[in-house]
C-alpha cells in the first residue's frame, strides 16, 4: 500500500502519493517498470483546468523525446491546452483507457487517470513530495494574492 501525505492549502485539499515524483507544471511521475515511468496530472492540475472533454497524442509510440516536447493536447470546456513532456528518452503512449474513460483523471488521478507513459529519465527539475507542497504552497499564495488585488481595485 502506498503512503499518501495530506495537504491543505485555504480551499484546496488533497493527498499526494509520497513516492511520487512531481514536476514543476503539476504532473506527478511514477514507476511503472524499471525504467519506465507513468505521468499524470496532480489534482491541482485537474482543478486548475476544470472539466476535461478529450485528450489527444499526436506523438507516435516509440519516438524520442525530452522535457518540453509537445504529445499531444487535453481539451476542457475552457480551453484547450498543450500535453508536455516531463522526461527524457522514449515516449511509450498514452492511456487507452482515456478514449472511453476520461473521468478516471478526475475520479482517481494518482491510479488509473495516468496520462502517459516514457521509458527515460524525469526531468531533473521534477521535485519529491517535500519540496512539490512547497511549489504548492507559493502558487496557491500567488492565485490567492491576485484575487485579493482584484478585489481591492
Amino acid at each position: 500500500m502506498s503512503v499518501s501525505i495530506p495537504y491543505k492549502r485555504a480551499t484546496f485539499v488533497t493527498r499526494l502519493p509520497a513516492g511520487h515524483r512531481y514536476s514543476p507544471s503539476h504532473c506527478w511521475l511514477a514507476v511503472s517498470d524499471p525504467g519506465r515511468w507513468r505521468v499524470g496530472y496532480t489534482k491541482f492540475a485537474l482543478r486548475m483546468l476544470g472539466e476535461l472533454v478529450d485528450v489527444q497524442f499526436d506523438r507516435a509510440p516509440g519516438s524520442a523525446v525530452r522535457p518540453g516536447d509537445v504529445l499531444g493536447s487535453i481539451e476542457g470546456f475552457k480551453a484547450v491546452s498543450d500535453l508536455f513532456c516531463v522526461g527524457s528518452g522514449t515516449f511509450c503512449g498514452g492511456n487507452p483507457a482515456l478514449r472511453t474513460e476520461l473521468e478516471s483523471l478526475g475520479r482517481d488521478p494518482y491510479g488509473a487517470g495516468w496520462l502517459y507513459e516514457f521509458e527515460g529519465e524525469p526531468d531533473d527539475r521534477c521535485m519529491d513530495v517535500t519540496q512539490y507542497q512547497g511549489l504548492l504552497d507559493a502558487t496557491i499564495d500567488r492565485i490567492l494574492a491576485k484575487q485579493k488585488a482584484e478585489e481591492s481595485a
